[in-house]
């Protein structure tokens, strides 16, 4: 009886051990398993060219995710913005400004809207929507636009028209202070106003020229020359919602710099001429300087 009860009890203590085992495994195969995940990042200046963007510059912040701060464009007051405080401002160079308040649909702030300068870069929203219009590729006339690439632009301005590029839009638009180059080769003479480029931005916007737009938005810091183009508008308008095109040249026989775009619901443009003394580390925190007093900063 002894030895049959032994067995009995090593039988028990088998059948618990199995049955903990049994647990264990179910247990294991239970228990949830850990998911890879791929995180897709994007940007606000990723566009679809063929060349990486920088990473290390700061992008505007996204529509989800609003400054807790008042913007600088809601603390805008043409009040406070002359003629003479933009003059000193700029020294010993010439400025044009002109704040576009598109709610009010009217210009709150204008200060020699109509003086003509020496376009640089900004002709080449034109040469975009000519592009654009013809069947041009997208992804090039983008960065064209966001890293203001001249090798592209001089492309596009052969195969699109060359000066009847800008001749067409003056008509289409009503520009009335814009004027091809007198060298057909130099898109970069084209004659400008601010009034005219303000006309520019209004039918973009309200042409919903996503393509156009969405390269603005996404200009990186360092154009495809190496300048740095995060002067004006991006600097002064730092961690908002904006979409510029820059413009920059030397010497003919002055220096340009031109911040040219949209913030919030305000057309900014600021158009600037110096003396070719004036470096362009001096001339581009002038035009911050400006459009910061424009912009209530």
């Amino acid at each position: 009886m002894r030895k049959l009860s032994g067995i009995f009890l090593v039988g028990l203590c088998l059948g618990a051990i199995g049955a903990v085992v049994v647990t264990a495994r179910h247990s294991s195969a239970a228990a949830p398993q850990p998911l890879a995940v791929t995180e897709l990042v994007t940007t606000a200046s990723a566009t679809p060219t063929p060349t990486p963007e920088p990473t290390s510059t700061p992008a505007p912040a996204s529509e989800t995710e609003p400054s807790a701060t008042p913007t600088p464009a809601s603390k805008v007051d043409p009040a406070k913005v002359t003629a003479a405080a933009l003059d000193k401002l700029v020294g010993d160079g010439e400025v044009s400004a002109v704040v576009f308040d598109r709610e009010r649909g009217a210009a709150i702030t204008s200060v020699r809207a109509d003086r003509a300068y020496t376009s640089a870069s900004l002709v080449k929203l034109l040469i975009a929507l000519s592009a654009l219009e013809q069947g041009g590729p997208v992804a090039e006339v983008q960065r064209m636009l966001s890293r203001s690439d001249d090798d592209l632009a001089s492309r596009f301005w052969t195969a699109y028209g060359g000066p009847s590029i800008v001749t067409r839009w003056v008509t289409k638009l009503g520009l009335t202070g814009t004027r091809p180059p007198e060298d057909a080769g130099r898109w970069g003479d084209t004659r400008i106003t601010a009034a005219d480029i303000v006309r520019i931005y209004q039918y973009l916007l309200d042409h919903k020229s996503a393509a156009i737009m969405t390269a603005l938005r996404g200009a990186t810091e360092r154009g495809a020359d190496g300048f740095r183009q995060f002067f004006g508008i991006p600097d002064a308008a730092a961690g908002q919602e904006w979409a510029v095109k820059q413009g920059w040249s030397c010497c003919r026989p002055t220096r340009m710099l031109h911040t040219s775009g949209v913030v919030g619901h305000y057309i900014v443009v600021v158009l600037t001429e110096h003396p070719a003394k004036v470096d362009y580390a001096t001339g581009s925190k002038r035009v911050t300087e400006i459009v910061s007093t424009l912009l209530g900063g």
